[in-house]
């Protein structure tokens, strides 16, 4: 009776687990430790997909044998020794002659990730501490990247997606000003979506080197999707103070906008549902420029 107790709490517990550690072990380009990545288990009802935000963010209700559970936490590939940390595509393909570099930043990438994100530790389980701690890694280590590999596009991206596990980090620690880290995130976003699209209008940077450009993890919304993202957040996040600046900055965001009209009908990378994002997002802004005006 003991036994059979005992196999079914374990079948129990295997049943209620929400992660695992990937087979693939992981060797890091910058210190050698060999490790595995925590992975998020998918089926089972784990995962109950909520609304889209107008960020593009998809939200999931909490799951009455699950909980919560946010995706973006296991994104990012951490080194646990010395806190390197890409997406998983580059996680091997940082160039040889800046890992020395990266080696010698160990000591303040690490402190001044702790000074964000106290109590991390990427030895144990990711909490929402981890997760946001892991975007920002991923921010700062893309410095050490080549343009071939899009990086500038890519901080944007772990910015963005920064700013939302901060968002939930204050629903369940108010007081302690992540609303406001979040708003710096989205902030260092807004001019991080623009200047990959600048760099890669002008040829300093590709945007080849990013395949899957989110923002979130459930759908992709490729290139559109960045120019969403870029009028998006400028709108909200660009200059404010200097009138003249400002509506030079509505401007572009505007043709910015504009171009998804330009780009055919709704297609699998351009539902329906994104299209209406964007009209919307088309018309507010024409709104405002037109109120300037008046």
């Amino acid at each position: 009776m003991g036994l059979r107790f005992a196999k079914k709490k374990v079948q129990e517990d295997r049943d209620l687990k929400k992660t695992f550690q990937s087979k693939k072990e992981y060797e890091c380009p910058v210190c050698s430790t060999v490790f595995r990545k925590e992975e998020l288990l998918s089926g089972g009802g784990r995962l109950i997909a909520g609304k889209l935000t107008d960020e593009l963010h998809r939200l999931y209700e909490p799951s009455a044998k699950y909980g919560e559970i946010f995706p973006l936490v296991y994104q990012s590939i951490v080194c646990p020794e010395c806190w390197f940390s890409s997406m998983e595509s580059d996680f091997s393909m940082l160039p040889k002659e800046n890992a020395k570099e990266v080696l010698n930043d160990q000591i303040q990438r690490i402190n001044d990730t702790r000074l964000i994100f106290p109590f991390t530790d990427f030895h144990e389980s990711r909490t929402l501490m981890e997760g946001a701690a892991s975007q920002y890694l991923t921010l700062r280590c893309y410095d050490y990247y080549n343009k071939q590999t899009s990086p500038t596009i890519k901080q944007g991206v772990a910015s963005i997606r920064c700013a939302w596990l901060l968002d939930e980090m204050n629903k369940k620690f108010p007081e302690q000003h992540y609303d406001w880290l979040a708003k710096l995130f989205r902030k260092k976003a807004e001019y991080l979506y623009n200047e990959a699209l600048a760099r890669e209008q002008t040829g300093k940077e590709t945007l080849s080197g990013m395949k899957v450009f989110g923002p979130d993890t459930d759908k992709n919304y490729a290139y559109e999707g960045m120019l969403y993202m870029c009028a998006y957040l400028r709108y909200n996040y660009g200059p404010a103070h200097d009138e003249a600046e400002r509506r030079a900055s509505l401007e572009d965001a505007r043709r910015t906008i504009a171009k998804l009209f330009g780009m055919g009908k709704a297609s699998k990378d351009k539902p329906g549902a994104f299209l209406e994002h964007a009209r919307i997002l088309y018309d507010t802004i024409n709104q405002k420029l037109t109120e300037n005006e008046a």
